[in-house]
């Protein structure tokens, strides 16, 4: 999977002269958490919540409201923003962009194309939603079965007839590395809510079996932030 696949393209950005406070409103109605900020077409910095809330006076501060407000209309993005953005191209993978991400441990990457022009942009969340949980198989019904001991291809392979036996469906399926018993386990979701000649087959075959609890939940996602987490 590439960046372009999971990337938000509708993206809110402001220039360096606009204030903190229209950059505070920004984020606050848009529900995101940083504004990319472009100049000329070109990416030039990075503004949070969190850079413009450092920005302020703290609670102490003996400012009213309306010089506070006063003070917000005159501060500009320029002078709080991180000029050293972490960046990704459309073209960069996943499992890339993760690694790039966790390395410099930023919760956010810009994905620009040429001369530096912002074309997206990606978020943790985005990873979560956009790969884990499909992996994982949230939000989609069915049972999650748990098969210990079942790293090998060959016993992957017998779990797999034995599936295709009961002419179920794969919904999602993983290994799990077991820290616990130094082994890979296989876990694996199935189209079906009555699994119980499945189990027994399996059981009949030597693999050692459980039902995984699960939750199920629609999942929704942001049309112009990356910020959603599904509905629960």
């Amino acid at each position: 999977m590439y960046v372009r696949e999971f990337m938000t393209t509708k993206v809110m950005t402001v220039t360096s002269d606009t204030t903190l406070g229209r950059a505070a409103r920004l984020l606050y109605a848009h529900k995101i958490r940083r504004l990319p900020v472009v100049d000329g077409e070109r990416l030039v910095g990075l503004i949070g919540d969190k850079m413009i809330a450092a920005a302020l006076p703290s609670a102490a501060t003996t400012l009213s409201t309306r010089e506070m407000a006063d003070l917000m209309s005159r501060l500009t993005v320029r002078t709080f923003m991180n000029k050293h953005v972490i960046t990704v191209t459309p073209e960069t993978t996943a499992e890339t962009a993760l690694a790039v991400a966790q390395e410099n441990g930023v919760g956010c990457l810009v994905v620009v194309a040429d001369e530096m022009r912002v074309v997206g942009i990606v978020t943790t969340n985005d990873f979560v939603t956009r790969i884990l949980n499909p992996l994982l198989g949230k939000g989609k019904p069915g049972t999650r079965i748990h098969i210990y001991d079942c790293g090998t291809p060959r016993r992957i392979a017998e779990v797999a007839m034995l599936v295709d036996r009961h002419d179920f469906e794969i919904v999602a399926l993983h290994l799990d590395d077991s820290l616990e018993r130094d082994t890979k386990d296989l876990i694996v979701q199935l189209n079906t809510s009555e699994p119980s000649r499945l189990l027994f087959d399996l059981k009949d075959s030597g693999f050692t079996v459980d039902v995984r609890e699960r939750r199920f939940w629609p999942m929704t996602f942001a049309t112009c932030g990356s910020e959603t987490s599904p509905t629960i």
